[in-house]
């Protein structure tokens, strides 16, 4: 660290190093303008013997000035004055930090809990900026609010954005707000006991209670960085949330072809509400022995149950072969999707 920043952070320390008794006499005189010692007295909790202390410390840091009379008048010094210097030595001083900053890296298969409602509202906005086609998100109405410019964008880019808001009884009016300009589909669902959560693509994800971001208490939300475990979070939007929800608004901006999906949820729903012929691109797992496979070719055939539990499609590859393909962690199926590409008239190209 160099001498002039550690010069500044000092600065800065010994600036706002303010105790309860400064805090409460400097704002009672900040409101006042000019005060005798008994009147901040009366004015505060600060016993009588502690005044003088207290006001000369404010006085040593130039917060307010003492005039010798008789009585002695503590007088409030104007905050431009008092920290005009600050301002833009903070201003510089975050500049430096900042070029001096290592961003963590962030692990492949990271799962960790984080606390405080501001870190939980940094990984929302972090997850929401990585969604590269699929973005699901429960979201109470100021939530919606604050990252409307951000859905926005991602639906003038082309991401698929399912968006539940809760509690319902606050939702904005679909007649008086345009849910189509932050997502594809959106819809409410009641009660408090809703959770918030955000996942990007099927895999970084954030999971949160409301209460998390009500207050600062000790509150707790559940992060997976890119992990493979995110679709837990994902298919507990899809079969829990999504399902016991009331449509706000559906058919919004269609997105061209190819189409790009984490969840084979949404691939089979196109499917079967677009209606017409579709060519499928698949990445993922055989499902008896582990391995990676790609699997392409025309669907011919969907699963699909209305409580979305279950969800599946049939692919006719080039030799002949027809291939079930399920969704992470399948079972019944011979493939386990975890990167989905449809399109209309020809098989899609993924990579």
């Amino acid at each position: 660290m160099t001498d002039d920043l550690r010069s500044t952070l000092e600065r800065f320390g010994e600036r706002f190093n303010l105790g309860e008794y400064e805090i409460e006499a400097y704002l009672t005189v900040l409101e006042r303008g000019e005060l005798t010692a008994s009147e901040i007295a009366d004015r505060t909790d600060i016993p009588q013997p502690r005044v003088y202390d207290t006001v000369r410390s404010l006085s040593d840091r130039g917060l307010v000035e003492l005039r010798e009379s008789r009585p002695m008048k503590i007088v409030a010094v104007d905050p431009e004055d008092a920290f005009g210097d600050l301002e833009a030595s903070f201003g510089e001083l975050v500049a430096e930090l900042e070029a001096r900053y290592t961003a963590p890296t962030r692990e492949t298969e990271a799962v960790s809990l984080v606390k405080s409602r501001s870190t939980i509202l940094r990984y929302l906005e972090e997850v929401i900026a990585d969604a590269d086609y699929e973005l699901a998100l429960s979201l109470t109405p100021e939530l919606l609010r604050r990252f409307h410019d951000e859905l926005a964008e991602k639906i003038d880019d082309g991401v698929s954005v399912e968006l539940l808001v809760t509690p319902a009884s606050r939702a904005p009016n679909p007649e008086e707000y345009d849910y189509f300009e932050v997502a594809t589909i959106a819809r409410a669902r009641r009660g408090i006991t809703t959770p918030i959560l955000a996942v990007a693509d099927g895999e970084h994800s954030v999971y949160a209670t409301q209460d998390a971001l009500r207050d600062d208490r000790d509150r707790y939300g559940v992060i997976f960085n890119r992990s493979a475990l995110g679709f837990l979070v994902s298919g507990f939007f899809g079969t829990v949330l999504w399902t016991t929800a009331e449509t706000l608004a559906s058919d919004g901006k269609e997105r061209p072809f190819p189409r790009h999906y984490a969840s084979i949820r949404r691939a089979v729903k196109d499917i079967r509400e677009l209606g017409g012929g579709f060519y499928a691109a698949v990445e993922g797992r055989d499902v008896e022995s582990g391995d990676t496979v790609h699997v392409e070719g025309e669907v011919v055939d969907v699963a699909f149950e209305e409580s979305e539990e279950v969800a599946s499609f049939v692919v006719e590859t080039e030799t002949g072969d027809r291939v079930r393909i399920g969704g992470l962690v399948a079972a019944l199926e011979e493939v386990e999707a975890q990167e989905i590409l449809l399109d209309r008239d020809t098989v899609p190209s993924l990579g």
